[in-house]
């Protein structure tokens, strides 16, 4: 974690603490029909990130594992290719879940800041559909595909 980031964590844990900690039944899904992000839903996706990141960090920590069991002396040389190809996959999967550990600390941060569930690119809420499949959603889907074709228009130039 940056030093900066660092300097947050007891304030937000500060804050959290003098929060009292709100009722989530455990069949609870967001709805359309209440308040936009209301203290249930916040709740809700609060506890989905850090279950996830929970689930992340647990696989980390296997892959460290597996990487080091792996680190054997293979004598024939097909096996040891074949054993380089699945350690270079296991480290790039571990590189994607560290940045995935890193926008799900974003969206976390969003919550406690109240920026969380709204696009920053419009300001408008992204639906709750969209958040639940994918909980660390920074823009609507409308803007997020406006975005990709930007993009796209850019990589082809």
């Amino acid at each position: 974690m940056p030093e900066s980031d660092l300097s947050a964590v007891p304030e937000i844990m500060e804050r959290a603490a003098m929060k009292p900690e709100v009722f989530l039944p455990d069949d609870y899904r967001p709805a359309e029909d209440e308040p936009f992000m209301n203290e249930r839903q916040l709740e809700y996706f609060r506890r989905k990130l850090i279950n996830w990141k929970n689930e992340l960090i647990e696989q980390s920590a296997e892959t460290i594992d597996n990487l080091q069991d792996s680190a054997r002396n293979v004598p024939d040389i097909a096996d040891r290719a074949s054993e380089e190809t699945d350690r270079a996959l296991e480290l790039r999967t571990r590189d994607r879940q560290r940045k995935l550990v890193s926008k799900i600390d974003s969206a976390l941060r969003r919550i406690e800041n109240g920026e969380y569930g709204y696009c920053e690119m419009t300001g408008e809420p992204i639906s709750l559909k969209r958040l639940d499949a994918r909980p660390i959603a920074t823009m609507t889907l409308e803007a997020q595909e406006k975005h990709e074709r930007r993009e796209k228009v850019h990589r082809d130039d």
